[in-house]
Formats: C-alpha cells, structure tokens, sequence
C-alpha cells in the first residue's frame, strides 16, 4: 500500500479517512498548496504547519497546481505497487517493510522539528498511544500484509484488492453503531464484494495462490480499521508530527515481525539487488513522503470528490505499470474483476461525498 492516506483535518480531534489515515494522517494548512505549487517540496510544506480547512466558498477553482498535485498522486502511488514488488525481489517482506517506514517517518519527524522547531513534535503520552496505534494497523497491517501478499500475486492484483477499503468504511461505522449507509452506498458495497469474489475466482482453481489474496484483502480490513480509529482517538495536534510518530511506530512494529518471522537470519544486505535498493528508496522518498504532501494539500485546495478519485485510479495505473514493467498478464478476472471493484468504489465514493 502507499504510504497511510491523510485525514481531513475536519474529521479528526485535531486536524492518509485514511496517510494519517501512506505513512501519514491530517492534511496540513492551505499554505501547503504554495510549497507544492511553487515546488518548495516537502520541507516547505512542513514548514507552513496546520491549520483548519478552507470553507469551500474560499478554495480556489480547479487549477494546474491542483491537476498536477492529482498527477503526483495517481502516479505514484499507483506505482508504489511495482516498486513494492521489486523490492521484495531481493529483500525480506517485513524488514523491507519497517525499514521503508521506519525512514520515512525519521525524517519527516526531522523536517517538522527542524521547521516549525520542537515544540512541534511534542506530544502527550495518549496522543503517542494514538498514532502508535493507527501507525501499527496502517502500516504494520495494511502495508505490511500487502508487501507479504505480493510475494505471490501480480501487483496490479494487490492494487485492486486494495481498492475496496472505501467500501469496509462505509461498513465500519455500521458496526459501531453508526448511521446506516445509503441505499446506493449499500449497493456499491455489495457491487465491491461481487468484484472480490470474481478476482479471487482464480485462486479457487489453482491459478494464483489463495495466501496472497488473504493478506491482501486481510490489510484492507486492517487499513480500514485504522482509517476508521485516526478520526475518533485523540492524535497529535501537528498533522505532519501524527504521520511521522504513525510511521516510526509501524515501522518499528513490522520490524519486530521480520524478528519474529526470522526474515534477519540469512539475509545479507550485500545481497540485495541494486534495483531492490532504488525500489526501496522510491517508496521512501515518493511514496512515503513527496506524494502524501501533495495529498495532503489537496485535502485542502480541491473537491473531496475529485480528491478521492485516487482510489480508482490508482489501482488503473498499478496495473498498466504490471503489465508494462513486469510482464503481469490481463487476465479475464483482473480486467473484469478490476472493472467491477472501481465502479463500485466511485459509487460509493460519489454518494458518501454527499452526506
């Protein structure tokens, strides 16, 4: 999975939904659309700090800053399943997966600290449990398990697995007694499960392995899970500080598993292709952090429906990436399968937007 999809700073206590619900949380103040417009980069949206979101009245129309933000999004993220793939080529699933996290989250803790200063990574002791927590589901469960299913399915699968988490959020809050869905809500879910089944289909018949499509769909529950606990737990004040404490806790968490899992005996870093450490690399720095301020800013300077285009989107471009890099095949059920999760995914998107 990319990086933990920030919330928006209206849903949560104080500020990946989902980055803090990519390794990330809460959208950072408007003054993040000039860092990304002007190409300040990463260290300049850090340095605008937090704040409320715009009233819709106030944002400005869709511009190129907003399509080119949208771009960044879609493309790498999308691609964060390729890079994934080629990363577990030479390096073990979950030391791959702490490592990325861990780094991520380091420096962007870092960059927070060293812009806005220290008072910005303070936080309480219950806030800290916080973004451990939803750091832990998100990227320990979700990340990770996605990272251990695509050992054994194309990663342009794992990304339409992957795409059905806006439909376990739309359930989530039934079960903690929340509002019943709409009818059309409630439609896009089952269409969602009617597009698992028929993905899965092949690994009923031997075609792919059933192990990969459970950790898959195992990490969207997980994913969800956390999405759905960052909006109602109290998280650290400062947007960028919550993701980073979230990352640092996943990563330290995943890197206990490989301990567990004993990914660390045999594996010699010597080993590992220099193609494995540039995928690392690219999750880290575009994954991890260039795309989720670009994510987080549109959070603030664009439409929510047009916002959360990216989760049909992106599993569109981690498939093209498949087939194109790696030779992963268009079979019936992907495309077929693949159609049916996005519709679904964009009915259930489009209608929520609306409550």
């Amino acid at each position: 999975m990319t990086a933990p999809a920030p919330q928006r700073p209206s849903d949560a206590p104080d500020g990946p939904g989902a980055p803090g619900a990519s390794g990330c949380t809460e959208g950072p103040d408007p003054a993040v659309g000039a860092a990304v417009q002007d190409g300040a980069g990463l260290a300049g949206a850090v340095g605008a700090g937090t704040g409320r979101v715009k009233p819709v009245a106030d944002r400005p129309r869709i511009s190129g800053a907003v399509w080119g933000a949208l771009a960044i999004v879609y493309v790498l993220w999308g691609s964060t399943y390729l890079a994934i793939r080629i990363t577990i080529e030479t390096m073990p699933t979950f030391l791959s997966a702490g490592s990325r996290a861990l780094t991520a989250g380091l420096l962007l803790l870092g960059l927070v600290a060293w812009r806005q200063g220290p008072a910005a990574v303070r936080v309480t002791g219950r806030q800290l449990g916080s973004a451990a927590l939803v750091g832990v589901l998100l990227l320990t469960g979700g990340n990770g398990l996605v990272v251990l299913g695509e050992h054994s399915i194309p990663s342009g699968l794992a990304a339409l697995l992957v795409a059905i988490v806006p439909l376990w959020m739309v359930l989530l809050p039934v079960a903690f007694g929340g509002a019943r869905p709409r009818p059309a809500a409630l439609g896009g879910v089952l269409l969602g499960l009617a597009g698992l089944a028929v993905l899965s289909s092949p690994a009923f018949g031997g075609d792919i392995a059933i192990g990969g499509v459970i950790a898959v769909v195992a990490a969207t529950l997980t994913w969800a899970a956390g999405s759905f606990a960052a909006r109602r737990i109290s998280m650290p004040r400062n947007a960028f500080a919550a993701s980073a404490y979230q990352m640092i806790a996943g990563g330290i968490a995943s890197l206990l598993v490989a301990l567990g899992r004993g990914e660390q005996h045999g594996f010699d870093p010597a080993q590992v292709s220099g193609r494995s450490w540039l995928a690392l690399a690219y999750l880290v720095v575009f994954g991890s952090l260039v795309a989720f301020t670009a994510y987080a800013w549109l959070l603030q300077s664009a439409p929510l429906t047009l916002v959360a285009t990216y989760a049909y989107v992106n599993p569109v471009v981690a498939v093209l990436l498949g087939w194109l890099v790696l030779s992963e095949p268009l079979t019936g059920p992907i495309l077929l399968g693949g159609a049916i999760v996005v519709a679904a995914v964009c009915l259930v998107v489009s209608t929520e937007r609306r409550r």
